[in-house]
């Protein structure tokens, strides 16, 4: 059973939610607009779904809402970023900017960023850089729940990439992906559901495959893109590994194991490695390379001829990246946003624990 809500009204809420956390008035409203444009954008997995466990971090004194964001080294084209324990709402748009301003002036800006939380999606940090001509990059690691090829210990995160690239008239080419079979939030879902996982997304602690949503908490793991390796899961566990390295290992951040859990009832490694979580983002501009109408115009004819590529049977059209949530965006502007009713039951919780209305 679901319960539809405008934007508007989840927007206004989890702003309110994050000035009760004692965020800045301009932090809670940034931090609200980057989470719940996941519901949005139909990633129901990472937007209010997730908005009780950033409660349960402060709690655990593992988020400080009015953070010291800083540059703690840099050079013309690069950066790393401190959050000072941030929301990784708002620690992430202040490096993407950061990275934006660096391409401004030299072409490219790379920043990698330290001591951070879960940022929300992906796609919507890379995307910043759409309206300035620029492609944008946005990946970070997360909670070890990954098993890599062969492995049965949870070492790497999801580890999503998102590439943003602007085009003419055609809407932007905007990728975001997790680089395992399936995200953690996924999952989630299922279980609120009471549905079975497909088989290729988990494995039980033995390594052996399993479809139990619940498996994680029994001591299973995630697995990397393609699911085992007769599939290529040799090709996800090297793209998560490289967006580890890129966001953690290259800030100064916690990596692989140690990458701290998103869950506040699970207790941080006793032996970190580094600081936070870690992020890494990338922007581009195009007329470092080429005019930068002159790329848009083929970035239409590439989707155009994309788009009418022949089908297989039973399927009408050849989607491009970014058209999915596109449509989903439109439509749930229009219709609002619908919400299991577990996750209803949870942000009610949330309202009455901050004496707030929801």
């Amino acid at each position: 059973m679901e319960q539809v809500f405008s934007y508007d009204h989840l927007r206004t809420f989890t702003e309110e939610v994050f000035i009760k956390m004692g965020c800045p008035a301009d932090q809670a409203a940034l931090a609200a607009a980057v989470l719940v444009s996941a519901d949005l954008r139909g990633i129901d997995s990472h937007g209010v779904a997730r908005l009780s466990g950033y409660i349960r971090l402060w709690e655990a004194g593992r988020i400080n809402a009015t953070p010291d964001i800083r540059i703690v080294h840099e050079s013309p084209s690069t950066a790393v970023v401190d959050g000072d324990s941030g929301l990784g709402l708002v620690v992430a748009p202040f490096a993407m900017q950061v990275a934006i301003e660096k391409a401004r002036t030299a072409g490219t800006g790379w920043v990698s960023v330290r001591n951070s939380n879960h940022f929300g999606i992906a796609g919507y940090h890379a995307m910043k850089a759409l309206e300035h001509d620029m492609i944008g990059m946005a990946m970070t690691n997360a909670s070890p729940l990954v098993a890599p090829t062969f492995a049965t210990e949870r070492m790497l995160g999801t580890n999503p990439i998102a590439v943003a690239i602007p085009a003419g008239e055609q809407p932007p080419f905007v990728a975001d992906f997790a680089t395992t079979t399936a995200a953690n939030g996924k999952l989630e879902i299922l279980q609120r559901k009471q549905q079975e996982a497909p088989l290729g997304w988990i494995q039980d602690k033995a390594g052996t495959p399993s479809q139990n949503p619940d498996e994680l908490k029994k001591g299973g793991a995630l697995l990397p893109l393609g699911g085992d390796r007769e599939h290529g899961s040799h090709k996800g566990y090297c793209l998560g590994a490289i967006v580890d390295i890129f966001s953690a290992v290259l800030s100064g951040a916690n990596y692989g194991p140690w990458a701290p859990p998103f869950v506040s009832f699970l207790p941080l490694p006793p032996d970190p490695v580094g600081k936070g979580l870690g992020h890494f983002f990338g922007a581009m501009r195009i007329d470092a390379f080429r005019p930068a109408d002159e790329f848009k115009a083929n970035m239409d004819t590439w989707i155009n001829r994309f788009r009418n590529a022949g089908t297989v049977a039973g399927q009408e059209k050849v989607l491009i990246p970014g058209d999915p949530e596109r449509e989903m965006e439109a439509d749930r502007l229009k219709t609002g946003i619908p919400l299991l009713a577990p996750v209803v039951k949870d942000l009610g919780e949330v309202a009455m624990k901050l004496k707030i209305d929801f």
